[in-house]
């Protein structure tokens, strides 16, 4: 064979068809091009393949004027689909930019204008995907492997040159659904799918849609091969290419279509496959979805079954309630989530924002969603299953916390927080319900309510953070307090059993509504005091392990004490009962975690606390870990605030920078900038940006004097924290130096004062840096004074330890050494006479104390011996 192969001189067929055209010459041509297509019929070798696409390009230049040649041509691009033939492994890599080219040749051949070789050209491409070996090998030689061909046409660019071919078989249908079977395949490479977006693939096949075709393969290929864009390639450029308003109008009628006269499994597939890429260009502001009428069809399908009001736009639709209706139904109410997204989000116009509210609104998408804020009904629904009804109840609950803050009145006047309301008394309440918990909005909810709380109190967090007086009022006059107060204390015994992502978020937002609705409001502070109070502390008493837990404790944290700011002070029943329970101890320990997200809002809550006259005696009497005071505390922070600022002070912590003494390293590195007189300067930004001046307002609240528990290095921060507000004031007037510097030159009297000014708040730095000098030396030298009294100490214990010793040894000298006892005998007694008094007792009788035969010099025990005294004297 391979003998064959050689005796097939390839130059030759091609000079051959170079030569003109005669009828004599055709029928030699025509002979030699069978005799290449027989002698390669097991597969072409890669170092034949240039010459046989320039076989390729001649003939498709002889089709032009003779037919003769249709067939040979097709059996030479058959060939090509044939596994390439290569002699040694490294083929494959020397031959990568000839076959490359060779396979991109078969793209432009689709220039052909007949139909029988345009379908041969996709076969072929298709059996790139679908390889299969010939019967028969060729000897020394074998197959490229199986992805060669799908690497080489990624390399040549044939994909981006079949896009370009549609526009030649545009009215062909036959050949069209041919080429969409190619890019089918094709469209699988993300390569392949790039070069396709080049070519304007996305907006080619869209706008083909809506042709003409009974098999219904035209919008079954068309849409396949978008997915396959949008998920390998850039979302957004698909969408992009989408958003013609020749392109939303195609796929608005083919999703009608289908819809209307789709009733094989397959055409709702397909149908709900042309919604999910409506959504994508709902999401895209630029997409002309108003314009076609798209949305307001969107709208009307996604509430048609939920409000009985006959629409022209849905009339002759009906669910067969199959799992694709289903599918249907959930993608619709998506559409409402994206049609109610933020516009400032999705970068929608205001004119267009409007025009979406509208509609929503006239299309009672409101009535719609509030149609599933109700009690699930047992056994079942007649057109849902229990599983499936759930599933859209929490979806269309979900869509309404997007919608209602949107549609405030028509939120009001559909009575909404009566039915949510109603709603949460029937999740805490002990009718049996089994939740299926199947799909994501139900995690968390199988076997009870709690998937349905939440998302009702999310509808109820996204209308009451708008802080409507009249959704509150609404509220609260139906007693809603009273109401999440008991859902709270529901979901606090539940975390008792089990705590999880979903119990944390719902006390979350409980602690949230009712800090927006008690705000500013002392009666309805009132109506939450002592029930709310006891609520609140056990919250606040949580274990700090929890906070690292990932569950979401750091959120409710954060929620407690803002429920605490909002709905416990400015309220002296709250305040007192919150004082009593030991709240403000409780606060302290959280803030000595030193946690610098939490210690923000605790010294904001400690500061209004302290208008309460009863409070600084609880922040005084609190003692933490080894007894540390809450000054103590309260300085500490100070310091290593200081620290994280990058101010600078000596080691010993005094004032370093006279003239601007609490100035931030982030201050200093800001060029001077003149700023409108309304607009604050760095130094009063400042303020807010750190907790310094909280720091002072609550240790102003305490006094600065007699604080307990403080060093000499406590009081020396101390002395910087007193002139807290002097320093701050000597800051702005430094700025405002620089700034007039910078634009205009002072006067000689305006620059006297200001240099006045500014030695004033530099003599302040002084002062309080003399200060701190004088603490420190004071505690050195009572240093000293105690080290000499530990040194006087150790030198009394030393003499004591000397005297024990001497004393020791002189007992041991007189145990063993007779001469010395007898002197210490003698001594003793001459010690004891020297005691006696020397005046003579008249009458008296006189006893001896010494103790006869008595061996030691050692004092006696304390039982003496002691003569009778005679009857003669008595009396």
């Amino acid at each position: 064979q391979d003998t064959q192969l050689r005796s097939v001189d390839l130059n030759h067929v091609i000079k051959l068809l170079e030569d003109s055209d005669s009828k004599d010459l055709e029928k030699e041509q025509l002979k030699t091009l069978k005799k290449v297509v027989r002698r390669f019929e097991n597969g072409l070798p890669l170092k034949d393949l240039a010459q046989i696409i320039e076989i390729l390009n001649l003939c498709a230049e002889k089709m032009n004027g003779q037919e003769a040649f249709t067939e040979p041509l097709c059996e030479l691009i058959k060939l090509c689909g044939l596994p390439f033939q290569k002699k040694k492994l490294s083929d494959e890599v020397s031959y990568s930019v000839a076959v490359s080219k060779s396979i991109a040749q078969l793209g432009y051949l689709m220039r052909v204008p007949s139909s029988q070789v345009r379908i041969q050209i996709c076969k072929c491409i298709v059996s790139f995907y679908n390889m299969e070996l010939p019967r028969k090998l060729l000897s020394g030689y074998q197959p490229t492997s199986a992805n060669y061909k799908i690497q080489m046409a990624e390399l040549g660019g044939l994909a981006e040159t079949l896009v370009l071919s549609l526009a030649l078989v545009e009215n062909q249908l036959t050949e069209k659904l041919w080429v969409l079977k190619a890019l089918q395949h094709l469209s699988s490479s993300g390569v392949n799918c790039r070069l396709m977006m080049k070519a304007q693939a996305a907006s080619r096949l869209c706008l083909y849609l809506n042709g003409v075709d009974p098999s219904g393969q035209l919008v079954f290929r068309s849409s396949e091969i978008l997915w396959n864009l949008l998920e390998n390639t850039s979302k957004e450029e698909v969408v992009n290419q989408l958003s013609s308003l020749e392109c939303v109008h195609a796929l608005k009628e083919v999703f009608v279509d289908l819809l209307m006269h789709g009733f094989r499994h397959y055409d709702r597939q397909l149908r709900n496959d042309l919604l999910v890429i409506a959504t994508l260009l709902a999401e895209n502001p630029a997409a002309p979805m108003i314009e076609s009428g798209f949305t307001k069809l969107l709208i009307v399908l996604a509430t048609f079954t939920e409000v009985k009001i006959p629409n022209p736009l849905v009339k002759g639709i009906k669910l067969n309630y199959s799992y694709e209706d289903f599918e249907l139904k959930k993608l619709l109410f998506n559409v409402i989530g994206v049609l109610s997204k933020d516009p400032c989000a999705v970068q929608l116009s205001l004119f267009l924002f409007v025009l979406t509210l509208q509609l929503l609104s006239e299309n009672d998408v409101m009535p719609a969603l509030l149609y599933y804020v109700k009690p699930n009904q047992k056994p079942g629904f007649h057109d849902w299953s229990a599983a499936q009804y759930e599933e859209l109840q929490l979806h269309a609950i979900a869509i309404l916390a997007s919608v209602a803050p949107l549609l405030v009145d028509k939120y009001l006047s559909c009575q909404a927080n009566t039915l949510l309301l109603v709603f949460l008394e029937w999740c805490i309440g002990q009718d049996p319900f089994f939740g299926q918990g199947n799909s994501f909005h139900g995690t968390g909810g199988r076997g009870n309510k709690l998937a349905q709380m939440c998302y009702s109190l999310r509808v109820l967090r996204s209308v009451v953070s708008l802080y409507d007086d009249a959704v509150n009022l609404n509220l609260c006059d139906q007693g809603a307090i009273s109401q999440l107060l008991d859902i709270l204390k529901y979901a606090a015994n539940k975390s008792k059993e089990k705590e999880d992502a979903i119990l944390l978020e719902i006390k979350a937002d409980i602690l949230f509504l009712l800090s927006a609705l008690c705000e500013n409001d002392v009666h309805r502070k009132e109506l939450f005091s002592y029930e709310g109070v006891d609520i609140l502390i056990p919250f606040i008493q949580m274990d700090p392990k929890k906070l690292y837990s990932g569950l979401g404790h750091n959120h409710l944290l954060f929620s407690a004490l803002d429920c605490l700011w909002s709905c416990v002070i400015g309220c002296y029943i709250a305040e007192d009962y919150f004082l009593e329970k030991q709240g403000i101890f409780l606060l302290l320990d959280l803030l000595a975690l030193k946690q610098k997200n939490l210690c923000n809002m605790i010294l904001g809550i400690l500061v209004e606390f302290c208008d309460n006259p009863k409070t600084t005696s609880h922040i005084t009497t609190w003692r933490g870990e080894k007894d540390q005071t809450a000054a103590n505390l309260l300085i500490q922070l100070w310091r290593q605030e200081e620290l994280d600022l990058g101010v600078k002070r000596d080691q010993y912590g005094r004032i370093v920078d006279m003239k601007r003494p609490i100035v931030s390293s982030f201050q200093k590195q800001q060029e001077v900038i003149p700023i409108p007189a309304n607009c604050p300067s760095f130094a009063i930004m400042e303020i807010s940006e750190n907790i310094r001046a909280k720091l002072y307002s609550l240790l102003c609240k305490l006094g600065f004097e007699n604080l307990p528990g403080l060093s000499a290095k406590d009081f020396v921060t101390l002395a910087i924290i007193r002139r807290y507000i002097d320093f701050k004031v000597g800051e702005v007037w430094s700025e405002l130096c620089a700034e007039l510097k910078e634009e205009f030159r002072p006067v000689e009297s305006d620059e006297e004062a200001l240099k006045f000014i500014s030695e004033v708040s530099e003599d302040t730095g002084r002062v309080v840096a003399a200060l701190q000098t004088e603490v420190l030396e004071s505690q050195h030298h009572q240093e000293i004074q105690e080290e000499e009294k530990t040194y006087t100490k150790i030198q009394a214990i030393h003499k004591q330890r000397e005297m024990v010793n001497k004393s020791w040894e002189n007992f041991l000298s007189r145990t063993s050494n007779y001469e010395a006892l007898k002197k210490a005998k003698r001594l003793q007694e001459k010690s004891i006479e020297a005691s006696r008094s020397k005046l003579k007792t008249q009458n008296g009788a006189v006893h001896s104390t010494d103790i006869k035969g008595l061996g030691t010099t050692i004092g006696s025990g304390r039982l003496v011996t002691v003569e009778s005294t005679p009857p003669q004297l008595i009396g």
